[in-house]
């Protein structure tokens, strides 16, 4: 039987990794939750929305409501907060169900830079920090980053007394660091429910945007597995968590953070096969757990993704086939995802082609016979839209002059190729696309 998973906040990058992660598993079942209409709402088939914030009086009472009404066995925070707030319940048993996450010592440390420096200076290296009598003795520049914080936000890379003073005054709980100018790298690991060290895999953090890790390539480096060991040695953790380290001018490695959570960037170690959000729930119900991994290179790049949801009602999908279905010879991959995704949905699928050649025979050359309801050969003098009789209907083709004769003739939606993402749903998550 499924255990109910809830995401809270779902639509973060962290949540909508751990959806990438787990949503396609027989053994868990993923509900979405958030204080606020993000992204989440487009992704999760079963949303949950206008939870109270994580600092709201209330959040503890409303999430048992939540988790109580939907059968749910374990809360997946999203958020450093989150994971702060849901591992301080589960310690003094107000939750209502379990949490994914490290033991609750772990998560206080870990969620201030600072206490994590306290507790780890005298065993790896960890940044200097500047107290306000020692700001006379700078060497400029240095780095300014909040005490409680995650990622690069609030960052600020200052090269005079006068900028310092700025930001300590827009934000007095920044830390004064030393810079640190060479690589920053982000490591991945698991750690098990008998307290073994089993996955430790490093990231470059090549490229960020908005404090997030937009491009990340593997890097192999014996140093993360020591650093982890000596971590693990002074906290400790069950599941998913990470660190972060970045050179200092004589090439060492200086710890930045650590973080007992999922990372929005580990999709890189799923494409090589080490699912850590789904390991870290089979490890919740002490599922004994091995790793391995696929021996390649792997580099990943994020951007912006487009969903989108529309009030468009339709049984019917007329399409052309050249320069649309196939083009350049080839099959065009996304055309025929959506083409797919109405079999899926029961639509009825009308090849509606203008194609000179035998086209039973071209579709047998592409391996898409049997694919369409029905073909439609349209002779020269001919429109589309006289083979159009239903209101339910949409015609894609990529001819303008083609949509515009069928969308004055019968009244219905048009679509180039470029559009049909506009159409794609989210798998499982009908309505939304």
């Amino acid at each position: 039987m499924k255990k109910n998973v809830l995401v809270f906040p779902c639509g973060s990058e962290i949540g909508l990794e751990i959806y990438r992660s787990v949503s396609f598993s027989t053994h868990f079942n993923l509900l979405g939750g958030s204080s606020e209409d993000d992204h989440g709402v487009y992704v999760y088939e079963n949303y949950i929305g206008d939870l109270p914030h994580v600092d709201d009086e209330n959040f503890i009472s409303n999430m048992n409501k939540v988790i109580t009404e939907n059968n749910i066995d374990y809360v997946f925070p999203a958020h450093d907060s989150v994971v702060l707030r849901l591992a301080q319940a589960k310690a003094k048993a107000e939750l209502a169900c379990d949490v994914i996450t490290s033991p609750i010592e772990t998560c206080e440390v870990t969620r201030s830079k600072d206490q994590t420096y306290k507790r780890l200076k005298s065993k790896i290296l960890t940044p200097q920090v500047y107290e306000k009598s020692d700001y006379h003795k700078l060497k400029f520049p240095v780095f300014l980053k909040p005490d409680i914080g995650q990622g690069s936000k609030g960052t600020h890379k200052v090269s005079s007394l006068n900028e310092l003073e700025f930001y300590k005054k827009k934000d007095p709980s920044l830390l004064v660091m030393e810079y640190l100018p060479g690589k920053e790298y982000t490591v991945d690991c698991f750690t098990n429910f008998k307290g073994e060290l089993l996955f430790c895999e490093g990231r470059e953090r090549a490229r960020i945007s908005n404090g997030i890790s937009v491009s990340s390539n593997t890097v192999e480096d014996t140093r993360f597995f020591d650093l982890a060991k000596i971590i693990s040695a002074n906290l400790e953790f069950r599941g998913v968590w990470f660190y972060q380290v970045k050179e200092n001018k004589r090439g060492e490695l200086v710890l930045m953070e650590i973080a007992a959570r999922v990372a929005g960037t580990m999709g890189l170690e799923r494409a090589r096969g080490v699912n850590l959000p789904l390991l870290s729930l089979f490890d919740a119900v002490n599922y004994d757990t091995s790793i391995f991994k696929n021996n390649y290179t792997v580099t990943i790049d994020r951007a912006l993704e487009n969903r989108y949801k529309h009030n468009i009602q339709y049984k019917h999908v007329y399409i052309d086939f050249d320069d649309l279905v196939v083009i350049n010879d080839k099959v065009n991959t996304a055309v025929v995802s959506f083409i797919y995704q109405c079999i899926n949905n029961g639509k009825i699928l009308h090849l509606t082609t203008r194609h000179k050649a035998n086209l039973n025979l071209t579709l047998d050359k592409y391996r898409l016979t049997g694919v369409f309801d029905e073909l439609i050969l349209v002779s020269d003098n001919e429109e589309k839209s006289a083979y159009i009789k239903e209101k339910d209907a949409i015609f894609i083709d990529d001819s303008f002059s083609e949509r515009k004769k069928v969308h004055d003739a019968c009244m219905i939606p048009v679509f180039d190729a470029h559009m049909i993402e506009s159409l794609m749903e989210v798998p499982n998550k009908k309505g939304y696309v």
